[in-house]
């Protein structure tokens, strides 16, 4: 029998004593732990349905995560038995964080890692990963984000095995000598149906198309936008893939030969992301795929490591947008609705690469055409996603306003200019009346 042979034996031997039920694995949660769990489908739902099954035998466990799937514990009455530290709100913990049955922590996705390393103990970690290798290693799949550094602090980790999870290249590798509790789990993978492109949007990614030259590497969010810039970018050639965020957009442009990463001054050759949402197809294409890459989110999204990318491009979206520039991307005045994510990661990792475009997107208006997006000053307690030193294009359907290096009197004329027409007039009254212009 060879080597290889006898090492996997052992592997294998090694994973059948730790494997266990999702009830035995919630089990090892005690009362006053501190959890962590990985954002979108690296999100072990087996394992946290198990563990909000007996949240009643439970008090005072905190859960940190960013980007939830399980609603379970969501409620007012889970407050005493599992609180969420939430790093960035889904649909899911939307409303909890609302009316405060769950927190909000401030952060740059790009820190979290630290922010655990530094701030959170953790107990315990639950993480969905692809079967092991011959060699006894797993990957984090399609959320590595954070995970490895939760992993290498908790005193527990457990790991939820689906043979679904993409394998994945890149550092987001977890050995068998690290887990205590395996949970195997054969579900389809949580997907994110692809938005419709609206004439909006599809107006949005024509511009940035023409902004966009071949050889420039990309940073892509998810939604209408990015899926129109994606379409549009469908016959451009030797781009790059540098994002937070790997989704089927990117796969129809590597698909149709604009995405080659050849010309990218780091990680030549590879697309590098920290998490994945989309499709089965999305999920097909990246398992053992060598062009794809998913590491950690201090490596992807750290401006210094952004800023050694030479034409990095940086495409977000925000919710609103004043006169000087600010942008709020993620609350309604007071009411967080998502969090920073990377965006202020990528704006300002742009502007420090040399040829670098950073764009913040948005349509001119909201409420069916009732409201502007373009705001002389944004609304009362909003949060400042991207602030007014960062912020280098904001783009509408109605054209490209340029405000990086420009005075406040620039901005605002330019960001007037593509505002919705009906809103022009009283935007530059307010901007004659806070002496702008």
């Amino acid at each position: 029998m060879s080597s290889v042979s006898l090492v996997k034996r052992d592997f294998d031997l090694e994973y059948r004593q730790k494997l266990c039920t999702p009830h035995e694995a919630a089990s090892i949660v005690k009362s006053g732990d501190h959890l962590c769990f990985p954002l979108g489908v690296g999100e072990p739902t087996l394992f946290v349905k198990a563990l909000a099954a007996r949240k009643r035998e439970l008090e005072r466990v905190v859960v940190n995560q960013q980007h939830h799937l399980c609603p379970d514990y969501f409620t007012e009455d889970s407050v005493p038995h599992i609180r969420v530290n939430a790093w960035f709100t889904s649909h899911v913990s939307r409303e909890a964080v609302q009316k405060g049955w769950a927190d909000f922590v401030p952060n740059h996705f790009h820190e979290v890692p630290r922010l655990l390393r530094e701030y959170w103990p953790i107990d315990v970690v639950g993480t969905v990963v692809s079967p092991m290798d011959e060699y006894g290693y797993f990957t984090c799949s399609l959320s590595v984000g954070y995970t490895m550094e939760a992993v290498k602090k908790a005193e527990k980790v457990v790991v939820q095995v689906n043979p679904q999870a993409p394998r994945t290249h890149g550092n987001c590798h977890i050995h068998i000598s690290e887990i205590d509790h395996i949970i195997e789990c054969d579900e389809p993978l949580k997907e994110q149906e692809i938005p419709a492109i609206s004439p909006v949007e599809e107006a949005i990614g024509g511009y940035l198309s023409e902004l966009i030259a071949d050889g420039s590497t990309l940073q892509l969010g998810w939604g209408g936008i990015p899926n129109a810039v994606c379409k549009a970018l469908l016959t451009k050639k030797d781009l790059g893939i540098h994002t937070e965020l790997i989704s089927d957009g990117i796969v129809d442009l590597m698909l149709a030969g604009a995405v080659n990463n050849s010309r990218k001054t780091i990680n030549r050759g590879k697309a590098l992301g920290t998490f994945a949402l989309g499709t089965k197809r999305l999920f097909k294409f990246m398992n053992e795929n060598p062009m794809i890459e998913m590491h950690p989110v201090d490596y992807i999204n750290d401006p210094f490591v952004i800023g050694q990318i030479d034409n990095m491009v940086a495409i977000n979206a925000t919710i609103q947008v004043d006169l000087l520039g600010q942008c709020c991307s993620e609350s309604f005045g007071h009411l967080q609705w998502s969090g920073t994510g990377g965006q202020a990661d990528f704006a300002r990792g742009a502007n420090r690469s040399r040829g670098g475009k950073a764009f913040i997107t948005t349509a001119s208006t909201a409420k069916n055409g009732t409201i502007s997006c373009i705001v002389p000053s944004l609304a009362p307690a909003a949060s400042v996603t991207t602030s007014k030193n960062d912020v280098d294009h904001v783009v509408t359907e109605f054209g490209v306003a340029k405000l990086r290096g420009q005075t406040a009197r620039q901005r605002a004329l330019n960001l007037i200019s593509v505002a919705h027409p009906d809103f022009r007039g009283e935007l530059t009254e307010a901007a004659r009346r806070m002496n702008r212009i």
